[in-house]
């Protein structure tokens, strides 16, 4: 990434009661089965707090994509409005996660010629421009286009090549594309709630801030999003997101396979999965029995007729639900073995897995899922922030918690480079740079 300053905030000492806030940011991560929001604080001494979040079901979003606008903007104002009323603050603008659109993501490597000189801040700036100039959306949008590390004389790994003397000097830029439409949709959303969108951000990106650390992404790791509906596996490695693969299956693919297998209603196979599901079998599974109907359900649901193979008491064998979850999880974990070779994230190759997302909270995931991938697999959870609920300190929250980390950072994006030699570029359909402009001067200040 282009700054280490996320890495070390989590880990700040708390602050006291009276510490002054400096900043505010609110963030909406928008998913298949839930929408949630959180609102942080950063103090004048740098320290992060959370303030207040909220979350309640998702309507109108299906698979990432908006498919009710009207649903979907009543769902997003009322996670936000819980946020506000925990956090006794309201606030205005928001930074959204995008999980679906098509996400895709590439790296570049640009380099000019400096002719042996001491490298001065215009240098920087050229090369950005000269960066920027070769983004090719082809009608996509660009949601980020972010340097990650320059290199002198083709030496890789120059976090801050300013006042060093090169040849040639080069940056690896990440580009991340996504599809026009379904982010309008998204952003117009989140606008009819009364709400500004400060960006948009690629849901892999908010996750690996909250989910890795800064040494995982240096080095490789591969990071699996279990959402409910999509599936994102992306691997990072030298500080930035290399590729990435969105699999159109979740962990609500697995809560079908149940209510088809029993024949039961969808909310009483969720809640199976949850409470008494497993992807790793045990002896002792064929001699519990485990009722289909919840302590809350009514009696005329209590009274319907009973799940396919249940007993007189309408229980079934939990042996039989943890067999229809590990057949729906090998197929979801042969998807991502795929996606992983595809991207070169294989054999040799090949390196830490972290699950997160909602659907990595199934018990035994992570064992289920390394001895599939034949790699080390662990669950990736949200990072120890002052005043963050417990409830929410789990790896379906992981993106959240990662979107306001990101937020705080603000990586600077090249799209905002360019006031003192051009007027401005056309990136072929992308409003990505409304986002930049306004951070160009602060962003010069601090990344250089």
């Amino acid at each position: 990434m282009a700054s280490n300053k996320t890495a070390a905030k989590p880990a700040a000492k708390p602050a006291t009661a009276k510490a002054r806030l400096a900043k505010i940011f609110g963030a909406v991560n928008v998913g298949s089965f839930r929408i949630s929001a959180m609102i942080m604080g950063e103090t004048e001494t740098g320290e992060l707090l959370v303030l207040g979040s909220g979350h309640r079901a998702s309507q109108g979003i299906k698979r990432g994509y908006v498919t009710d606008m009207r649903a979907a903007t009543y769902a997003i104002r009322d996670a936000v409005e819980r946020a506000e009323k925990n956090a006794g603050t309201s606030i205005q603008s928001v930074w959204i996660a995008c999980s679906g659109a098509g996400l895709s993501s590439r790296v570049s490597n640009v380099e000019i010629e400096i002719g042996g000189r001491r490298i001065e801040e215009e240098d920087v700036e050229h090369l950005l421009i000269e960066a920027r100039d070769m983004i090719q959306p082809d009608g996509r949008t660009v949601l980020h286009a972010q340097p990650a590390h320059y290199t002198l004389d083709g030496a890789h790994g120059v976090a801050n090549p300013r006042g060093l003397h090169a040849e040639r000097l080069g940056v690896d830029v990440h580009v991340m594309l996504a599809d026009g439409a379904p982010v309008r949709n998204l952003m117009e959303a989140v606008q009819n709630a009364h709400l500004e969108v400060e960006a948009v951000v690629a849901a892999p990106l908010a996750s690996g801030y909250s989910s890795l650390s800064e040494e995982e992404r240096e080095l490789g790791v591969a990071l699996v999003e279990i959402g409910s509906d999509v599936t994102n596996v992306s691997v990072f490695a030298g500080g930035m997101l290399l590729g990435l693969r969105a699999i159109p299956m979740g962990s609500g693919d697995i809560t079908d396979a149940i209510a088809s297998a029993f024949g039961i209603r969808r909310f009483q196979a969720e809640r199976l999965k949850c409470v008494s599901g497993s992807a790793i079998a045990s002896p002792s599974d064929h001699r519990e029995m485990i009722p289909v109907h919840g302590p809350n359900e009514g009696a005329e649901e209590q009274s319907g007729p009973l799940a396919r193979g249940a007993d007189d008491k309408n229980r079934i064998a939990r042996a039989e639900l943890i067999s229809v979850i590990t057949q729906s999880q090998s197929q979801l974990s042969g998807e991502i073995g795929k996606a992983l070779k595809e991207m070169g994230f294989s054999g040799s190759q090949a390196g830490q897995v972290v699950l997160t997302g909602g659907g990595a909270e199934l018990a035994g995931l992570a064992e289920f899922t390394q001895s599939a991938l034949a790699m080390p697999v662990r669950i990736g959870r949200t990072p120890a922030l002052t005043g963050l609920p417990e409830a929410h300190a789990t790896p379906g929250f992981a993106g959240l918690a990662g979107l306001c980390l990101y937020a705080a950072e603000d990586p600077v994006d090249i799209r905002s480079v360019g006031s003192r030699f051009t007027t401005g570029s056309n990136f072929g359909g992308s409003f990505g740079s409304m986002f930049a402009f306004g951070r160009w001067w602060r962003a010069m200040r601090e990344y250089f």
